[in-house]
């Protein structure tokens, strides 16, 4: 993608590259565009590489990540939906889904708590984009109906391997051998 430079239409809500710290972009500010991946946008604004959910990006003025429920019929979080929120977060520098990439270990639900807690993984221990994917991961979920809060649990036991990926993500990335 080449460098596009666009202005917030509102407040746009995104995380700073690579500790995952909450920023707000403010209404009317420029940022230069410097990737699209998976959905989501990293940007460039006031000299801070950030990254934007999909879903926000019409703020942006950009297509944005549709994740969209069908409207509760009970008050319970369904866990479909909670695997399906997941789905849609793409490792920032691999083009797959953290589903398809097995990252996801674990996926438990606290009804009386309207909690999800995750386990998860990352591809390598030291990836400095770790809270950036859990932020991701939290943001996601937390638009599941009927969620109130997602705890991310992250663990390195038992360590990741390309064999935890799907098959389309082994094809895809080309590491099916």
């Amino acid at each position: 993608m080449q460098r596009q430079m666009v202005v917030a239409q509102a407040d746009c809500p995104a995380r700073r590259v690579p500790d995952g710290t909450p920023i707000t972009i403010a209404k009317d500010s420029f940022v230069s565009i410097t990737q699209a991946l998976g959905g989501n946008y990293t940007v460039v604004h006031n000299g801070q590489m950030l990254r934007v959910d999909g879903t926000d990006a019409a703020i942006l003025g950009l297509k944005p990540e549709t994740l969209s429920f069908p409207p509760a019929t009970d008050d319970r979080i369904h866990e479909e939906q909670v695997w399906e929120a997941l789905g849609t977060v793409f490792d920032p520098e691999i083009p797959v889904d953290l589903v398809n990439l097995g990252l996801i270990y674990k996926v438990a639900l606290d009804q009386d708590n309207k909690t999800v807690n995750i386990e998860m993984t990352l591809t390598a221990p030291g990836c400095g984009m770790g809270p950036v994917l859990v932020g991701d991961v939290e943001y996601r979920v937390r638009k599941v109906p009927n969620v109130e809060t997602v705890n991310v649990d992250l663990v390195f036991d038992p360590p990741w391997s390309r064999d935890m990926m799907s098959e389309e993500a082994q094809l895809e990335t080309g590491m099916f051998f």
